[in-house]
Order: C-alpha cells, then sequence, then structure tokens
C-alpha cells in the first residue's frame, strides 16, 4: 500500500509541474519566435539623458558620472544616465540665516540635518529584440557582493498619479547598507516584477510592435537608519516623477 500511495503522489505532483513546464516553453518559444521577426520597431521620440537637469526642484544637485566603458559594452544600453544627486540643504540654512528668504524652506525639524548623495540610474534600450535588455538587480547586486537583506513590493504616491507599485530593497555589504527602489518602466507602464516585465513584452512586440523600456534605480546608502534613507529616496523619487516622461517614451 504504501508502495502505492508512493507512486500516486508522485503522480499528482508530476501533473502540477507540467502546467509549469509547459507555460515555460511556450514563453520561451513565443520569444524565440519573437526574436526572429526581422520587421524594424519605430524610432520613438525622447529627450537624450544627456539634457536631464542636474537641478531638480530646486531642491537636489546632481553630477553626472557614466559608466565605464567595459560595462557598457555589456549592457548595451540605447541611452542612459548615472548620476548622484545631493539635497540642497546648505544654500538654504545660508540663506534662512542671511534672512533671505527661499522657494523651498526647510521644515524646523530639518535644519541641520545632513543627508548623503542620492544615486540615479536610468538605462533604456530602443530595442530589446536581439537579446540586448536591463539586468535585473536581482541579478546584478549580488554579482558585486552586495546581499538582498530585505525586498518587497511597495505602493507610494507620485505627482499626477495615484500611485505607482515599485521594489523597495536593502542590500548590505560588509557594514554598508543601501536602499535600493527600482522599477521598470516600459511603454507607459510602471511595472514591479521582472516577470510581469517580460509578459508585457513579449505582448507589446505582437500587438504594438515595440519592445522599448527602461530600468529605473535609486540607491540611497543608509547613513542613520534604513527608515530615513528610505524617505529620503521616496522624496527624491517624487521630485524625479514629473521630469521622466519627457525621457522615457510613452504609450
Amino acid at each position: 500500500r504504501h508502495e502505492a500511495r508512493g507512486e500516486r503522489l508522485e503522480g499528482v505532483a508530476s501533473m502540477k509541474r507540467w502546467p509549469i513546464i509547459v507555460a515555460l516553453v511556450m514563453l520561451a518559444s513565443t520569444w524565440g519566435t519573437l526574436r526572429s521577426l526581422s520587421h524594424g520597431e519605430p524610432v520613438l521620440a525622447k529627450k537624450p539623458f544627456a539634457e536631464f537637469p542636474l537641478s531638480i526642484a530646486e531642491r537636489w544637485q546632481g553630477k553626472e558620472f557614466g559608466i565605464e566603458q567595459n560595462i557598457l559594452d555589456v549592457l548595451k544600453l540605447s541611452d542612459y544616465m548615472m548620476r548622484a544627486y545631493v539635497p540642497r540643504r546648505d544654500a538654504r540654512e545660508t540663506g534662512e540665516a542671511m534672512g533671505t528668504p527661499h522657494p523651498n524652506p526647510l521644515p524646523q525639524g530639518e535644519r541641520g540635518r545632513r543627508e548623503g548623495p542620492v544615486w540615479l540610474y536610468v538605462g533604456y534600450y530602443q530595442s530589446q529584440r536581439t537579446g540586448s535588455t536591463y539586468h535585473s538587480p536581482k541579478n546584478c547586486l549580488p554579482g558585486g557582493g552586495w546581499q538582498f537583506v530585505e525586498s518587497d513590493q511597495v505602493p507610494v504616491p507620485v505627482p499626477g498619479a495615484e500611485s505607482i507599485t515599485i521594489n523597495k530593497v536593502l542590500i548590505q555589504k560588509g557594514l554598508d547598507k543601501q536602499v535600493i527602489l527600482y522599477w521598470y518602466q516600459d511603454r507607459g507602464r510602471v511595472i514591479a516584477s521582472e516577470y510581469a516585465a517580460k509578459g508585457y513584452l513579449i505582448w507589446d512586440a505582437m500587438t504594438k510592435n515595440r519592445t522599448d523600456g527602461a530600468l529605473v534605480r535609486i540607491s540611497v546608502p543608509v547613513s542613520s537608519t534604513t527608515d530615513q534613507a528610505y524617505e529620503q529616496g521616496l522624496a527624491f523619487l517624487q521630485d524625479l516623477w514629473p521630469l521622466l516622461h519627457d525621457y522615457l517614451p510613452e504609450a
């Protein structure tokens, strides 16, 4: 009886695995078919990231750092930016001390507080049919020695929309910690899940002849608490959001 029961259990487990295997095979074959299609995609209008403002909302001042050529050769990006933005608190505090009004004065509780830089990376692909595609932070960050401590998907309010759902991740390497906020901005959609992003990619390739998309990643080193780093990253995201639309094609 035990042998018969074991065989039944193995049969049930095998039956449960089959839909997953079939789905994966169908996904792979569909993607292979899409890659084999030779018709070109439309060239979409967007501003180059070289023109993206270094000053954001009169609260952040940035500097472009770029990416090393050997890494660019691997990523095969169509356009990108890699920047660090710092809060413009020093200028505001100096102006307030001199009695000069500022359009965005600091709240009383924030005066005198110092925060580190916020790192912004946006990698854009005009087409992802030929194998050029964004690299998920879940793959590239561990490759750099970072360990995922926490990972979650969170809704965040942004100007002009009720909210967007993004990934909130805490990573650590040695004593260093960072809060990472990232999402995929593809053809007018904001997508947190890598699997959903791939699914929409295949669907839009078939129905719209478009596979353009971008990975947007905000990194905040943890200098005091994780919550403080997250709040800083969230404030930066909300100031950044209205500017992104001119630099990433919409639906």
